[in-house]
């Protein structure tokens, strides 16, 4: 094998398959990039227990002014090599696979010897077949990732939990995450899908799709096998596993009657929570307090150690019953950041119940959730 390429559009394809491969893996392979290259191009496939990415760079890519002189494939162990990679001197560099899997890599006055590793020993990706097509704008995947994804589980008792439920039915695909603390749901209409389903996908494997995709891919195809899901771009294949088991319920967390409203301005109300959670961070317990009356909304801060803050809110409406209740500040900025630059309204049932925050106009079908804390 022996090929010559543009360095910088190398490094962008290594770092994308180098998200999926671990430096802690059972199998020595995997700590390997997989790099295989034919007349229609480069091929590099990074790996491990959870994701797999292969992404592929096509010979008459511009910016890749790929030079194939022979075509073959190597592995090579992923963090050196791309370390190499990023320090050499020139804009281009050629590899050279040599006898006993010995690789050169030169650029400039600068040359290599690296030892490699046989790629026919390195794993199979999944074999799909087209099946459960669904296509997907990519900015609608990673918006539905960026809305849903912070409120998984961080902790493996409750494996499930630490995914994202994804389920499509009558044309409409549902995203749902909840760590039992907090919940977020977000429903986007879909055209033409071929099939409905009902999985979960793990977060970090989505956190990872989603840094994974480029802006310049308008459209992503999404494929479903039994343990695998695979999403699919011009330019790259990412496989995730699947979560097993059955995903809970969260329809019957969503309270449908309140007694209190609030509609706040999202990057006003996130302003006011980022600085009263300045001083909860330095207490033992992370809680702010949120107190409403009909003609005033003030928020509380208090860190006994530290000192305290009180911030009298601006917001755009209140209805219903007069309301004290804490939260942690943490769960209410994430959720106020996945909505943006909106106006939303909370709703409250009361101190100890959940509550619900929604866009306050127009039909975008987004609902969060949250559990207060309990205190004296």
């Amino acid at each position: 094998m022996k090929f010559t390429i543009n360095r910088s559009r190398f490094i962008q394809e290594l770092a994308t398959v180098q998200r999926a491969i671990s430096s802690k893996t059972t199998i020595p392979i995997l700590t390997g990039v997989k790099i295989v290259l034919n007349e229609e191009g480069l091929n590099l496939t990074g790996s491990n227990a959870d994701i797999s990415i292969e992404t592929f760079l096509a010979a008459d890519d511009e910016k890749a002014q790929l030079q194939i002189e022979k075509s073959g494939m190597i592995v090579l162990q992923a963090r050196f090599f791309s370390e190499i990679i990023r320090r050499l001197p020139e804009d281009t560099f050629t590899l050279e696979v040599l006898d006993n899997l010995q690789v050169a890599i030169t650029s400039g006055a600068a040359e290599f010897t690296v030892n490699g590793l046989d790629a026919d020993n390195y794993p199979h990706l999944p074999v799909v077949e087209e099946q459960n097509q669904l296509k997907l704008p990519v900015h609608m995947l990673t918006k539905l990732i960026g809305e849903t994804v912070f409120a998984v589980s961080q902790h493996e008792s409750r494996p499930i939990l630490t995914g994202v439920h994804f389920m499509l039915a009558n044309n409409q695909l549902l995203a749902v995450a909840t760590d039992s603390h907090r919940m977020s749901q977000r429903v986007v209409p879909v055209e033409n899908a071929t099939s409905d389903f009902d999985i979960v996908i793990p977060g970090k494997s989505l956190v990872e799709l989603s840094r994974s995709m480029g802006d310049e891919e308008a459209e992503v195809e999404v494929s479903i096998m039994e343990n695998q899901v695979l999403f699919k771009t011009p330019s790259m294949y990412f496989y995730s596993r699947l979560l097993e088991g059955n995903y809970p319920d969260t329809n019957r967390l969503i309270p449908t009657s309140f007694n209190t409203e609030i509609t706040f301005s999202v990057p006003t109300l996130l302003a006011a929570i980022e600085r009263a959670s300045l001083l909860s961070h330095e207490g033992r317990n992370n809680i702010v307090r949120l107190a409403i009356e009909s003609d005033s909304v003030v928020l509380y801060g208090n860190s006994p150690e530290i000192g305290k803050v009180e911030e009298e809110l601006v917001y755009e409406k209140v209805t219903g019953d007069p309301l004290e209740i804490s939260f942690n500040p943490d769960y209410m900025k994430a959720a106020l950041r996945a909505f943006g630059d909106m106006s939303i309204t909370i709703h409250f049932i009361s101190p100890i119940r959940p509550f619900t925050l929604e866009p306050s106009e127009g039909e975008v079908s987004f609902i969060q959730l949250i559990t207060p804390v309990r205190t004296n």
